[in-house]
């Protein structure tokens, strides 16, 4: 197995060296450390690292401003001793908020799911290849989900919550843009920071709401999302959805 590259920037010292001593007793990673945020920037652009641990409090630079300028294939870790970042972290896609002081099990926890989250970059289905299932991880076991059978995917924090057609739930340990990823592109779409749905199950859509067959409760469609929705649904083939759509 190839080791981890990973950045971590905190304008305090002594949290790079708890994160450093960390990295060592987990194994298999390669941590590069920066106090200086912007310092950190530029090097996350230059190499795109596997792994960022961000502080949010900084001087100079603030880690949510930093977070929104890493590059995509790049997987989050916010560390910081303010939990009321919680949310912004979560709206951000990081895959876990560790709470300072971070103790090494918890520590150990959030890798483990970043490490989740690396692998389903590096295994991002292209369009062309024709799949059938997604595996992911439900606790300590791995579960394989007929993509025929996924009704829709809510997000819960930095986890998902997948709803099936049979009627059953499966809670995963991977937040919704590495599930989203592992997904046919054009037979889901993300509309809602909280909600993945397939395409064929669609039967009218706004740019305000999503409606799905069987589903007797609208699904919001997000502000940042709703120009995707509209563009992107009228170039998907008919025989997909039924087409109502409602103008705003």
């Amino acid at each position: 197995m190839r080791k981890i590259s990973c950045i971590a920037i905190d304008d305090e010292p002594i949290a790079l060296l708890v994160i450093k001593r960390f990295c060592e007793r987990k194994g298999n990673m390669e941590l590069t450390s920066f106090c200086e945020p912007r310092i950190g920037l530029e090097e996350i652009v230059r190499t795109k690292p596997d792994l960022v641990f961000l502080d949010i409090e900084m001087n100079g630079l603030s880690g949510l401003d930093v977070a929104k300028a890493l590059p995509k294939k790049c997987t989050l870790v916010f560390t910081t001793a303010h939990a009321k970042y919680a949310l912004d972290g979560f709206n951000l896609d990081a895959v876990d908020f560790l709470h300072k002081p971070i103790a090494y099990e918890r520590f150990e926890r959030a890798v483990e799911k970043a490490m989740l989250h690396i692998k389903a970059n590096e295994n991002e289905i292209t369009h062309d290849v024709i799949q059938d299932t997604i595996v992911v991880k439900q606790d300590y076991s791995s579960i394989n989900i007929p993509i025929s059978d996924i009704f829709y995917i809510e997000a819960l924090e930095n986890y998902s919550k997948i709803f099936r057609l049979n009627g059953g739930t499966i809670i995963s340990r991977l937040n919704i843009k590495a599930i989203h990823k592992m997904l046919p592109q054009k037979q889901f779409i993300r509309v809602h920071r909280s909600f993945v749905v397939p395409v064929n199950k669609i039967q009218q859509f706004s740019k305000q709401e999503i409606h799905l067959i069987g589903l007797n409760k609208p699904i919001p469609v997000g502000r940042s999302y709703a120009k995707e929705v509209s563009e992107t649904l009228p170039l998907i083939p008919q025989h997909y959805y039924k087409i109502f759509f409602l103008s705003t």
